[in-house]
C-alpha cells in the first residue's frame, strides 16, 4: 500500500493465511466476505509479524520491529486510526511511530498496546471504563493510561467490556464492566469501573499469564496453577473473586472463549472447561447443578503434543508438535477453514496447502468468528 512507504517486506519464509468471518475487513483480503477455507494473504503491505491478536471484528499486528498495524472493524475506533472507518486491508498506526510495542491485545470493540518500556496505552470503545483513563469516553487513538505511568506493565488482556493488566511487579488490575464479576473488585453486579482497581487474591501468588474474553478472566500462575472469574461457564454460578481451579495438572497457558476456556499443560495436553456449542452434556449438567467446574480433556489429542492454543469467541484451534492445525466448535463463518460451516466436537485438521510444515513454527490465533495461521522460519 502506498501509505506504508519503506516498510521492509517481509521473509520470503513467512506466510499468513486467513479464514472465516470477513465482512467488517477483518480477514485482511481486501474482500469483505466470508472465507470457507484459508486464504494466503499477500504481504506486500504487512511487514515480517511478531504477533497477532484477534477481536470481536478486528485484527493488530505487530511487526518485528516494533510497530503496530490494524485492520478490519473500527467503527468505535478499536484500529486507532483517528476516526472510526472499516480497514480492509493492514495499515499503520501511525501514533506508534516514535515507540517498540512488545504485546497487544483486541477485544470486542477496544484495544490494548504494551510498549518496551512498559506503558500502556488504549483505544475504541470505553462506554464501560474499559479504557482505564478514568472516563467513559471512547478514543479513537491510542491514548496512555496515565494510571500506571509509575508502573511498568508486563501484559493487558481485553475481554467484551472489560480490561486485564498484569504489572512487571506481579500485580493485577482490572476495569470496565463488572456486572459478571469479571474484575474481581466488586460484590455489586452492575458496577463498572473506569480507574484499573488491583485484584485481590493474588498477593501470594507469582502470575504470568492474563487472559480475558466476553466476562471470562483468567490467570495462570508461575507454579502452573489456573486462577478463573466472572461468568461460569456452562451456566454456574458467577465467580466474584480469583479461584484456584483444584487440579493436579500444571497449565502453561489458557484462552478463553464466550462460553468456555482451553488450557495446556506443561507436557501439551489440551483441557477444556465449558462448551463451544453451547450444548450440556450430561457431566456438564451434573457441573452445573453442584457448581463445581468440570474440567475435561479435548478429544483426539492423544499421544501427540499441542505446542499451541487459541479461542475464538465459539471455536477453538490448537497447533501440534508435528505443525499441524486443527479446529473445532462452532462453523457458521467457515472459521474452522474445512470448507464448510459445519459445527464440530472434535478436532480436525485444516489443510494449508502444499506448504512445507517441517522445521517451521506455526503459530494460530482465532477472534470472533474468523481465524488466523502464522507460518515463519
Amino acid at each position: 500500500m502506498a501509505e506504508h512507504g519503506g516498510t521492509p517486506t517481509p521473509s520470503d519464509e513467512e506466510q499468513v493465511w486467513s479464514w472465516g468471518a470477513g465482512t467488517d475487513g477483518q480477514l485482511g483480503t481486501a474482500k469483505l466476505q466470508d472465507e470457507h477455507l484459508p486464504k494466503l494473504l499477500s504481504l506486500t503491505s504487512l511487514p515480517s509479524i511478531s504477533m497477532l491478536a484477534c477481536g470481536g471484528a478486528h485484527v493488530i499486528a505487530l511487526t518485528s520491529g516494533g510497530k503496530v498495524m490494524t485492520w478490519g472493524r473500527g467503527n468505535a475506533g478499536q484500529l486507532g486510526h483517528g476516526d472510526i472507518l472499516n480497514t480492509c486491508l493492514p495499515k499503520l498506526v501511525s501514533f506508534f511511530d516514535d515507540y517498540v510495542i512488545t504485546q497487544a491485545t483486541a477485544g470486542w470493540s477496544h484495544s490494548g498496546f504494551v510498549s518496551e518500556s512498559g506503558r500502556l496505552f488504549t483505544c475504541g470503545n470505553g462506554s464501560f471504563g474499559q479504557l482505564g483513563h478514568g472516563d467513559n469516553m471512547s478514543l479513537t487513538t491510542p491514548a496512555k493510561v496515565s494510571y500506571f505511568v509509575n508502573n511498568s506493565v508486563k501484559m493487558v488482556a481485553c475481554g467484551m467490556r472489560h480490561s486485564l493488566v498484569l504489572l512487571t511487579g506481579n500485580q493485577v488490575y482490572g476495569f470496565g464492566s463488572d456486572k459478571r464479576g469479571q474484575l474481581g473488585v466488586s460484590s455489586d453486579r452492575t458496577k463498572s469501573v473506569n480507574l484499573p482497581c488491583v485484584i485481590s487474591g493474588f498477593e501470594d501468588v507469582e502470575v504470568v499469564r492474563i487472559s480475558a474474553n466476553r466476562d471470562h478472566s483468567a490467570a495462570i500462575s508461575a507454579n502452573g496453577q489456573l486462577f478463573s472469574w466472572g461468568r461460569g461457564f456452562c451456566g454456574g454460578p458467577d465467580i466474584q473473586t480469583p479461584q484456584c481451579l483444584p487440579s493436579s495438572l500444571s497449565f502453561r497457558e489458557v484462552v478463553l472463549g464466550w462460553n468456555h476456556a482451553l488450557l495446556l499443560t506443561v507436557d501439551g495436553e489440551v483441557f477444556k472447561l465449558g462448551n463451544t456449542l453451547n450444548k450440556q452434556s450430561e457431566k456438564q449438567q451434573l457441573q452445573v447443578d453442584s457448581c463445581e467446574p468440570l474440567l475435561e480433556k479435548v478429544p483426539d489429542f492423544d499421544g501427540v503434543r499441542v505446542l499451541q492454543i487459541a479461542a475464538g469467541a465459539e471455536h477453538s484451534a490448537a497447533v501440534t508438535e508435528s505443525g499441524e492445525v486443527k479446529t473445532w466448535g462452532w462453523g457458521e463463518h467457515g472459521q474452522l477453514g474445512l470448507g464448510n460451516t459445519n459445527d464440530l466436537t472434535n478436532p480436525q485438521l485444516v489443510s494449508l496447502g502444499s506448504v512445507d510444515l517441517r522445521m517451521k513454527e506455526i503459530e494460530v490465533y482465532c477472534g470472533s468468528g474468523f481465524t488466523y495461521a502464522v507460518k515463519r522460519k
